[in-house]
């Protein structure tokens, strides 16, 4: 049974709007996450089901009566801005994991306007919801802490947009993380000085977020410890993208969860080789969320926090704190770097040397930054069996032992699997206009049977 929960209501209504849902012409269920459903026990729903409450929007037993459109400031691209909140989604409910007894969110993505709208329609286009399934079934496969995409329903509306051509289809998305609070959410409690509804905000956070730790605790060592423990979460998080390829393209601080989660997926991209300054957005002309310098932006939001907290915590604390974020992500890094190598890891001086060789003669060559994973994975292949190009990189981790004891029939395959924006495209283009999903259907088959063997038992 699901076990349903009310907690953000209880914050007050300081922190959220709630909000009447569109109704669209249409409603035709084209994806569902059964795995997602399941962990929280509505894995029993028909389709039916599934369309109208994730469609139509009709509230589950147990669930908020009316949705909630939330409440957040945010820097956007370095620069402040008070006119955001959920313009285009709301929080739809929330349940307990059956099996971590974690508190999740349903929330959605294109379920129409909201008072945060201004001039948008708050809309999605069925497209970027196909873009998100491929971007969390990826980052799952290789262990990026993210959000999971926990259905699609096609809407019947026509959307006009100047990134895509127009008309477009439409689509709702719901998506189920672990949190919706952000950054920007303690950053408008600031902006409209309100300093003991950011202390609520940051006990609430400690009391359903981090329940290891003291949610009642004096107020400068509450906020200290919510951002070092923040700090590790979203440095580990920046480290599973820089080893998955990832690029979010956004990195907004609204776009940063208070739970170290990856979420909300707009124009990213996969690294095609290993490029610093490889963007993912076509309007990031200066490169500020590139590929190379994401670490710096996920501390820059880090530090945009740590603004907020200053007036009521000790700021040698809050500097101690942010000072985790380095070491944490090299560590991650390196960690994250032989496991998708799928070797077993050397001690800490050697292993750090040989990711930082490794990463630098990524860069230098350029070769397919998947297959580099896929072609050294756990050094099982000879160097004949091998592009030449690799064979540099098999010569430097020669002497690493395989951490899994016999080689996934994964690897032996003949070609790795990647989310490319050509792979993204093609999947795209039987979509639109032939209604061919098979394409799509195959690509995540295609992605679990990666994460599957990755995931395979180490070696003893």
């Amino acid at each position: 049974m699901p076990d349903f929960q009310d907690c953000h209501s209880q914050l007050g209504s300081d922190f959220f709007v709630p909000v009447k849902p569109a109704e669209f012409p249409a409603a035709i269920l084209r994806y569902r996450n059964q795995p997602a459903a399941a962990s929280i026990g509505l894995d029993q729903l028909s389709d039916a089901d599934f369309v109208e409450h994730f469609g139509h929007f009709k509230p589950m037993q147990g669930s908020y009566d009316s949705p909630l459109a939330l409440c957040y400031h945010g820097h956007q691209f370095g620069v402040y801005n008070p006119e955001l909140g959920d313009g285009r989604g709301f929080l739809l409910a929330q349940l307990r994991e059956k099996e971590t007894g974690r508190l999740l969110d349903l929330g959605t993505k294109g379920s129409g306007q909201t008072p945060f709208s201004r001039t948008a329609d708050g809309r999605l286009t069925l497209k970027g919801a196909v873009r998100e399934i491929l971007a969390t079934e990826m980052l799952t496969a290789l262990g990026v802490p993210t959000s999971q995409t926990f259905s699609v329903i096609e809407t019947g509306e026509q959307l006009s947009r100047n990134d895509e051509p127009s008309p477009a289809r439409s689509a709702v998305l719901v998506r189920l993380s672990h949190s919706h609070i952000r950054i920007g959410s303690f950053q408008r409690l600031v902006a409209l000085d309100k300093p003991a509804a950011l202390v609520q905000l940051a006990r609430h956070t400690m009391r359903h977020y981090y329940p290891h730790l003291d949610a009642e605790a004096a107020v400068p060592d509450l906020l200290a410890d919510l951002l070092v423990n923040l700090t590790r979460s979203v440095a580990e998080m920046t480290a599973g993208w820089m080893v998955a390829g990832f690029v979010h393209g956004v990195l907004n601080t609204d776009n940063f969860n208070l739970t170290g989660e990856s979420f909300d997926y707009g124009p990213w991209r996969f690294l095609p080789e290993l490029d610093p300054a490889f963007t993912a957005a076509y309007f990031d002309q200066q490169g500020r969320y590139a590929y190379g310098r994401q670490p710096e932006a996920a501390f820059w939001a880090l530090c945009r926090l740590a603004d907020c907290f200053v007036r009521q915590a000790e700021e040698q604390a809050l500097r101690d704190a942010l000072a985790d974020f380095t070491p944490t992500l090299e560590a991650a890094m390196t960690r994250r770097l032989f496991w998708r190598l799928g070797l077993r890891q050397p001690a800490a001086t050697e292993a750090s040397r040989l990711a930082s060789e490794f990463l630098k003669q990524a860069e230098q060559s350029r070769v397919g930054f998947d297959g580099l994973f896929f072609w050294l994975y756990g050094g099982w292949r000879s160097h004949q069996d091998m592009p030449q190009a690799y064979q540099p990189f098999a010569e430097l981790l020669h002497g690493c032992a395989p951490r899994q004891p016999a080689q996934p029939a994964f690897f032996a395959a003949e070609a790795p699997v990647s989310l490319t924006i050509d792979e993204v495209e093609r999947v795209w283009a039987a979509i639109e206009p032939g209604d061919d999903w098979s394409e799509l259907d195959r690509k995540l088959a295609d992605i679990r049977a990666l994460g599957a063997a990755l995931a395979e038992p180490q070696a003893v």
